[in-house]
């Protein structure tokens, strides 16, 4: 089936639809990684969002149940340039339009991916909508759907991808247990944390101070997720009330609602980071990582030169913040993830900083 992609400012590109056959909304970004289509699609992060590919042929190592990051596809739409409709790899048990039709997502495929990414580039991530043929009445009245939607912008998201009951999990270590608030949790966060402590146990977005001390403990880690840090008002609080009491780690959507909680303000990138390309520099050490990253939101440095907070790491591309350190709220939160989950792992060392926290 022919369809269409249109965003907010009425650019229009057309092609074929796959997946879900039917239209949906949402903010337009790229990913520059070059494979990981199932991490990406699965990743909670991108709740209210489509993921554009930079990358042309997507689809053909096919889809599996063991490359997800939660238990379903996040994404409001997925984009690309070239459907591979024949895959090859081993542990395929499925091809992507199937994958994405079990998930109700609609994807579009044919589109001129450079054009989209370099126009998403100049003007910024805009709301927009893949639209089948046989829903498409005129781009004026699709325009005009688009812009009345709900921009991300002052958005809660969390509250949409975050567990409704606390659970538990065992590590491989003898030592430590940690609390992680599950804001958008992905799964290779936990398997990695797992390796490194005794137990974990992950709360919903808005559990409050007592019953993560009632756990008891040595660490409280912020987890990654979707939409507008700021509107995560509950979990800030959350975040105020443990800071200073134990030691307190933050990864992405973490590191914003802690910069929040540390006096900080954020705010929203022109087209945010979404790929498994960014180099970043430890201020610390001089070294040079390249780094996983999927936000849109960015925690304002200048809002936090009055506090007492080291600034560790540097994007590279745009020098903004990409981590900080407080010795005086122990606390350390990185905007990259050190887990990838598609991406390059040197930034797993991460994790080891987080533990050294705890008997610092």
């Amino acid at each position: 089936m022919k369809g269409y992609l249109i965003l907010e400012d009425g650019f229009l590109l057309e092609g074929e639809i796959f997946g879900n056959k039917a239209s949906a909304i949402g903010e337009a970004v790229f990913n520059t990684s070059l494979t990981g289509y199932q991490e990406i699609l699965t990743d909670p992060s991108y709740c209210g969002q489509m993921v554009v590919m930079t990358y042309p042929l997507i689809g053909n190592y096919g889809v599996n149940s063991q490359d997800v990051e939660s238990s379903r596809v996040w994404c409001n739409a997925f984009i690309v340039k070239e459907l591979s409709k024949i895959y090859s790899n081993w542990r395929a048990e499925k091809d992507l339009d199937s994958y994405l039709k079990e998930n109700n997502v609609v994807g579009i495929s044919g589109i001129d991916t450079r054009a989209l990414t370099r126009h998403i580039r100049r003007q910024g991530a805009m709301q927009g909508a893949v639209v089948p043929e046989d829903e498409m009445d005129s781009v004026d009245a699709w325009v005009k759907r688009i812009k009345g939607s709900q921009h991300l912008e002052g958005l809660n998201l969390a509250k949409e991808v975050s567990c409704s009951n606390a659970y538990d999990l065992d590590g491989e270590s003898k030592n430590y247990r940690v609390a992680v608030i599950d804001c958008g949790v992905k799964q290779s966060i936990l398997f990695l944390l797992l390796k490194e402590v005794n137990a974990v146990r992950v709360f919903p977005w808005n559990a409050s101070p007592k019953e993560i001390l009632a756990y008891k403990p040595d660490a409280v880690l912020f987890s990654n997720g979707p939409g507008d840090p700021s509107a995560v008002e509950e979990t800030i609080e959350t975040a105020k009330a443990l800071l200073g009491r134990l030691p307190v780690w933050g990864i992405c959507l973490g590191h914003q609602i802690l910069g929040i909680a540390m006096g900080g303000k954020t705010y929203k990138l022109k087209f945010g980071h979404h790929g498994g390309n960014h180099p970043v520099k430890d201020l610390r050490t001089g070294r040079i990582d390249i780094t996983a990253q999927n936000h849109g939101f960015c925690v304002d440095e200048e809002s936090l030169k009055q506090a007492q907070i080291v600034m560790t790491h540097k994007n590279l591309y745009d020098n903004t913040l990409e981590g900080l350190f407080s010795k005086k709220y122990n606390v350390c939160a990185v905007q990259f993830h050190p887990e990838a989950g598609p991406g390059p792992f040197d930034a797993q060392y991460i994790f080891k900083n987080f533990l050294e926290t705890i008997n610092a």
